[in-house]
């Protein structure tokens, strides 16, 4: 079984994002990057369910580096869709649509939302576009014959599913915890293959749908009052914030 696993390129979740001063986006120059792992198609492929992980990125040549990692950490190949075009989650999909046309997987996994947009709109405009069934939020997945069993978050707890193959699958943060690349596996990706196209082969239209008028960072939160009386929560409940 082929899966395709979708890596994207953001600033690292330990880094504080700083807006830029021109309100036009996130500071991104001299950042600590990061990307979303593989670690759920690796571990398939060690249990004998899978028999190729192809790792896909977009963007510019940046995102060279982010597929070698995901090489280290056990893919198989990398497809690199090389465009500096803004790219939204419909777009994203679209291409992901015709990578998959041209690669035949039975399983796509991509994460359930990017650290940089929190979109999480992707996974699901893919399902939408295949006619493929679709999991999300995916904190344990088990690959059967021709069927997939996912354990889902949501509110209230855990939901587990069963779907048909072909499927797309967004993961959870809890899903697993991502192994590190060792030194041997980095020297052998650096010899493993990465296939370069662009939207345009593709036949696929990158250019914005949305615009972003401004970007501004949260209000800094206030400090909390403490108040004698029930009465006088009340009191400022009412004519202060005027909430009751």
């Amino acid at each position: 079984m082929k899966v395709l696993v979708a890596v994207k390129r953001v600033i690292d979740f330990n880094v504080k994002v700083r807006v830029k001063p021109d309100g036009t986006g996130v500071e991104t120059s001299n950042v600590k990057m990061s990307m979303n792992p593989v670690e759920a198609a690796v571990r398939l492929k060690e249990a004998g369910k899978v028999t190729e992980i192809v790792a896909v990125s977009m963007g510019n040549q940046s995102c060279q580096e982010t597929i070698r990692t995901a090489l280290a950490m056990g893919a198989d190949r990398g497809l690199h869709v090389l465009t500096d075009a803004e790219l939204q989650p419909l777009a994203v999909a679209k291409l992901l649509q015709a990578i998959v046309a041209k690669e035949q997987p039975l399983l796509a996994i991509l994460g359930k939302q990017a650290i940089d947009d929190d979109c999480n709109q992707t996974g699901q405009m893919l399902a939408a576009l295949l006619g493929w069934a679709q999991a999300t939020f995916a904190s344990k997945l088990v690959l059967g014959d021709g069927s997939a069993e996912v354990t889902r978050e949501i509110d209230g707890g855990l939901e587990t599913v069963a779907i048909k193959l072909p499927a797309v699958v967004t993961t959870d943060l809890r899903l697993n915890e991502p192994r590190y690349a060792s030194l041997p596996n980095i020297m052998k990706a650096k010899k493993k293959t990465i296939e370069q196209t662009n939207p345009e082969t593709l036949g696929v239209d990158a250019s914005p749908r949305l615009k972003i008028l401004k970007v501004e960072e949260p209000q800094k939160r206030q400090g909390g009052r403490k108040l004698a009386s029930v009465e006088e929560l009340v009191d400022k409940l009412r004519n202060e914030a005027r909430v009751i």
